[in-house]
């Protein structure tokens, strides 16, 4: 049979039919626990009632009309996320990818509205933004741009949690108008920089006048113990893009801005045909509702914990273990070799979802809702993979 998806994912051999809380169950009937959660999507878990009520609600009365007319349950979204953020202005669009364009075609504007002919965008090494032409061109990832240059110009780059490279960039280029980091890099392996450095770059965009703009795509919406991660460290950015969990998998993204940033976009520079739909918007409205009733934030701070605790306790001081490193339920385990086929170990022989990033990194993002026994069982079983990888392999080496 001609499989007629184009071929830009390897799936793996398992396709899903439904189904409940973070446990999935397959078109054989097998039943898997959910440590991905849609790649940080499914914070509610699968088929939680309150999603599923407003998508039905929804659905059976009006799907879309365009932005060219106003949208109730927008301006209701706006005002909850506006509300729970600090941010001004919100422009909602389809996807992770969709906002950080926004946040990017935003900076431009601002600089060119200051009179800087080529405005410049300080990102980081190892960083994920998305995989359009400009936010492929802003992600730190060689292997995600080979084979689609000419990358899109005005960004330059620096590693990550290096305070004193931005101060240098500073000190010799003048067109910068904003950075762009994300809180915790995700795909680049759940690094987690010193517990200052958004501080830091709080005080850099202040004193240069330029737009401190974090991707909290994979990080906002309670994941790390927070509605977003930056307010742990009591700041507010001038730009903020969510997507991911806001929508619990109905598509959905954010742009968010304050301050001068938020009357940048006017009538004509941006938009989209489809963003903030009734459908979505109303699912993300249900989201909030329930994220915040059931205090999620504290929960995934209190199970990412318990997590994190019960991994130092199994695989401390396992040989070929670099890391285990974590804030909320971002969760993630650098080992010292390749183990991307810890996944496929995991899905097969453990019914386990799991996920390795940048080659080394096992990176867990389980639903909110989670139990203490399943985050326990978690733990136990990615432990017992991760010794048993590490000790088959390690035999092998020289």
């Amino acid at each position: 049979m001609t499989d007629t998806l184009m071929p830009t994912y390897s799936r793996l051999p398992v396709a899903f039919s439904h189904g409940n809380g973070a446990v999935l169950f397959d078109t054989n009937g097998e039943e898997y626990l959910d440590a991905l959660g849609g790649i940080a999507v499914c914070g509610l878990g699968h088929n939680h009632p309150a999603i599923r009520q407003a998508i039905a609600e929804q659905a059976g009365k009006l799907l879309h009309t365009s932005n060219l007319y106003g949208i109730a349950a927008q301006q209701q979204l706006a005002d909850r996320l506006t509300a729970l953020s600090g941010m001004d202005t919100v422009f909602f669009s389809n996807s992770g990818a969709e906002a950080n364009e926004a946040a990017i075609k935003l900076a431009r504007l601002y600089g060119h509205n200051k009179g800087i002919e080529r405005p410049t965008i300080i990102v980081t090494e190892n960083s994920f933004h998305g995989r359009t032409m400009a936010t492929l061109s802003a992600t730190g990832n060689r292997r995600a741009q080979a084979g689609f240059e000419p990358l899109v110009q005005g960004f330059v780059r620096v590693p990550y949690n290096d305070i004193d490279a931005i101060k240098n960039i500073a000190a010799n280029h003048s067109e910068v108008v904003a950075i762009l980091v994300e809180p915790i890099q995700g795909e680049g392996g759940v690094n987690i920089p010193a517990d200052d450095y958004l501080n830091e770059l709080r005080a850099v965009c202040d004193k240069h006048g330029w737009l401190l703009m974090l991707d909290e795509i994979q990080t906002g919406i309670g994941r790390t113990g927070k509605w977003f991660a930056h307010q742990h460290n009591g700041i507010v950015p001038d730009v903020m893009t969510l997507a991911k969990a806001l929508g619990n998998g109905v598509p959905i993204g954010a742009c968010m801005a304050r301050g001068d940033a938020a009357q940048t976009l006017t009538p004509g520079t941006h938009g989209s045909t489809f963003g903030g739909n009734p459908l979505s918007c109303c699912a993300a409205l249900a989201v909030l509702d329930t994220v915040e009733a059931d205090d999620l934030p504290a929960r995934a701070e209190t199970l990412g914990r318990r997590i994190l605790d019960g991994f130092k306790q199994q695989l401390a001081y396992v040989e070929g273990v670099v890391d285990i490193r974590g804030k909320g339920l971002m969760i993630g385990i650098e080992l010292d070799m390749d183990c991307a086929e810890l996944v496929s170990r995991a899905l097969l022989g453990r019914k386990l979802l799991i996920n390795v990033t940048s080659g080394n990194r096992v990176r867990l993002l389980p639903p909110l809702i989670i139990d203490q026994q399943q985050a326990d069982t978690i733990v136990s079983m990615v432990s017992e993979l991760i010794r048993v990888f590490l000790a088959e392999n390690r035999k092998s080496l020289p």
